[in-house]
């Protein structure tokens, strides 16, 4: 049985899903308008645990995540301007290039990670139509009004809201200022569609004039449209659940008349050197990056592995070392089973890992479990079920293997083999730094020696 904790009913609950043991799932994606950074790929290396965790128990995934290539204004609420636009106005590029470009590099560095993308990658502009739809019929049920300024919600036509983030609407309600648009019903009403100015870069034709949608309505929309009117589970930021998740539920919600999505779960921040991510404190890595520092992207995808989504993680690069040394060993070690004749029962430990990964994702206790199992004795039995719990870690076990070593490489190591027989052991740490430097590590086995890419 699969618990996962749901942010919503703030308790663990077994995973939801439809006929055929298919979940339906929807994870909120990237605003395209800049580089994506480590703490930002936190949150799909957080999606593509969940997607592992499900198809390694059997179930099959029907997933979309959405880009958000307009909508997003600089401030998460119906404020400030569209983050495509800034970005246009920063590269004097159209919105349109400004999406694709940082589109492309999002999917590639998602493809580094070996980040497991859902079936369908949607961008909002694509759903224009139906955003105008889905916002036509908000209006025909009562639930949005016009103004001057475009199409609101009324927060009032939904008592819930706020139940996701724990929030006393009543009470807010109650302290609130008079919100400068007069013609709002509430300072809280939040935007389905923009009624553009003609200057305006990105805008559509709508029964409501020229404009453009808000940002919370494309996933509503986009879940709808592919997913349907039941999602078993929502994934994002925690950073979404005072408002963005809030809109998304109450517009969702009302559209049909019933609770969309049935589990939500929502992933803490990752810190740097125990405090915020900020440009101006020139700490908002990238994965090139941390290329440039020696750290493969399997190293950050590693770390992930290394705290519980739901606490916050503090990335610092003593512990990105300790990635890197720990998957390092895990490969050497890795060889050595692959290549070893012992008989090992490995039950107990697929049975522990497939414990851990199945309560609530947790991650750290099943690298432990394997790392237990790998101080077995050399077996055949243990490299298959590592490759069995790889459905899950993600990681490149054969990478040192397809990679052919270069004849003057294999020459140092065959003369520093010669020189540890022979006993001159300053000879051979002077190959082994030679080997070193020139990116490879000679690790002594009972047959012999290995070579390795660092």
């Amino acid at each position: 049985m699969i618990k996962f904790f749901n942010s919503l009913s703030r308790t663990k609950e077994e995973v939801p899903f439809h006929e055929g043991k298919v979940i339906k799932m929807y994870s909120c994606g990237p605003t395209v308008y800049y580089y994506p950074h480590i703490g930002n790929f936190r949150a799909y290396l957080f999606m593509d645990n969940i997607r592992r965790v499900l198809k390694y128990n059997g179930f099959t995934l029907d997933g979309v995540m959405n880009i958000t290539d307009v909508g997003h204004l600089t401030s998460d609420a119906d404020e400030g301007e569209d983050k495509m636009l800034v970005a246009s106005q920063r590269e004097h590029k159209s919105p349109w290039e400004i999406a694709k470009f940082y589109t492309d590099v999002f999917m590639k560095d998602a493809k580094l990670l070996n980040i497991d993308l859902p079936e369908h990658v949607v961008p909002a502009t694509s759903v224009i139509n139906e955003m105008i739809c889905f916002v036509d019929h908000l209006m025909d049920k009562g639930y949005a009004y016009e103004t001057s300024k475009g199409i609101y919600f009324d927060i009032a036509k939904f008592p819930e809201y706020g139940r996701l983030s724990g929030m006393d609407i009543n009470e807010k309600l109650a302290g609130a200022r008079i919100d400068v648009d007069e013609e709002k019903h509430s300072p809280y009403d939040f935007v389905l569609w923009v009624k553009a100015p003609k200057e305006h870069i990105m805008q559509w034709q709508s029964p409501w004039g020229m404009g453009y949608p808000g940002w919370h309505i494309e996933c509503s929309v986009i879940g709808d449209k592919f997913l349907g009117e039941t999602i078993d589970i929502h994934t994002g930021g925690v950073d979404h659940k005072p408002v963005h998740h809030e809109n998304e539920i109450a517009q969702s919600n009302c559209y049909y008349d019933h609770q969309v999505v049935k589990m939500w779960m929502h992933l803490e921040f990752l810190q740097v050197d125990g405090g915020k991510m900020s440009k101006s404190l020139g700490n908002l890595y990238t994965l090139a990056d941390l290329k440039e520092r020696g750290y493969e992207p399997e190293v950050f995808r590693f770390f992930y592995f290394m705290a519980h989504y739901s606490k916050q993680q503090n990335f610092t690069f003593d512990a990105l070392d300790m990635a890197k040394s720990t998957i390092k060993n895990l490969k050497s070690m890795a060889k050595d089973h692959k290549a070893g004749s012992a008989k090992v029962d490995t039950s107990k430990y697929e049975r522990e890992f497939l414990e851990s990964i199945n309560d609530d994702l947790n991650m750290p206790r099943a690298i432990a479990t394997t790392l237990k199992m790998l101080k077995e004795e050399k077996s055949q039995d243990v490299y298959g079920a590592l490759m069995k719990f790889n459905q899950v870690l993600g990681l490149n076990f054969d990478e040192n293997e397809t990679e052919e070593v270069s004849p003057e490489v294999k020459d140092l190591c065959e003369k520093r083999w010669q020189a540890k027989k022979d006993r001159d052991f300053a000879l051979a740490d002077s190959l082994r730094n030679e080997i070193s430097n020139l990116g490879y590590e000679v690790k002594d086995t009972r047959e012999g020696y290995q070579i390795l890419k660092k």
